[in-house]
């Protein structure tokens, strides 16, 4: 296992056929990782906008939507560059940036559309927070730790069931209540996650040598 394997985000769809027959699409035409990379960006851009400034059903499916496919962006990005022998000097800012960003983005907005921006903004914060003990704990010499319990992959389920879930409360004249519980699920969860990640890096140091 290279060192590049372990600290790369485990993703269980990397292994189905489906993704590597796209995977080995992609890298067969002129798109790049890096470009993969920035359309994860405007695919956040498009649906936090969605999110706030277009109310009712068409947001929230467009949120939907775009959170999706910049999760396929995060998939395909790597699999080009590492299976696709794609990867270029510029490849891990290419990869770590975008998920700042869109995380950023889809939180923020999340926030402003459940009438809470700061717990929008406290969500983001805390979800970059996980991203910076993952990396300190790698430049310390350690395996980066992708654990969650509110990691990337469990931050864009939680908006997606929170969008659904305002859907729902649509279509049955409830009150609005599911976005700002994913807001706070994800701030609350993104906290805990940069909690335990400290945790296991501490357990790691204090290990014998």
């Amino acid at each position: 296992m290279t060192e590049s394997d372990v600290n790369r985000r485990p993703i269980a769809a990397r292994d189905t056929g489906w993704a590597r027959s796209i995977a080995a699409a992609l890298a067969h035409s002129r798109i790049t990782p890096n470009q993969i990379s920035v359309a994860s960006v405007l695919f956040a851009l498009a649906g936090a906008a969605a999110l706030v400034w277009w109310p009712g059903y068409a947001g929230l499916f467009t949120c939907v939507l775009c959170i999706q496919l910049r999760l396929l962006c995060n998939l395909f990005d790597g699999m080009v560059a590492v299976e696709g022998g794609k990867a270029s000097p510029l490849g891990r800012i290419y990869n770590e940036l975008p998920d700042r960003i869109t995380d950023t983005v889809f939180i923020v907005a999340l926030g402003y559309a459940a009438n809470a921006p700061w717990l929008g903004w406290l969500g983001a914060v805390s979800a970059v927070g996980t991203a910076y003990v993952r990396v300190f704990g790698g430049s310390l010499g350690l395996s980066q730790d992708f654990r969650g319990p509110v990691a990337k992959q469990q931050r864009m389920a939680l908006l997606t069931l929170g969008c659904l879930a305002a859907a729902a409360e649509l279509y049955w004249n409830l009150e609005h209540r599911a976005l700002l519980i994913a807001a706070i699920l994800i701030a609350g969860g993104s906290f805990i996650t940069c909690a335990t990640r400290t945790r296991a890096i501490v357990m790691q140091l204090r290990e014998p040598r």
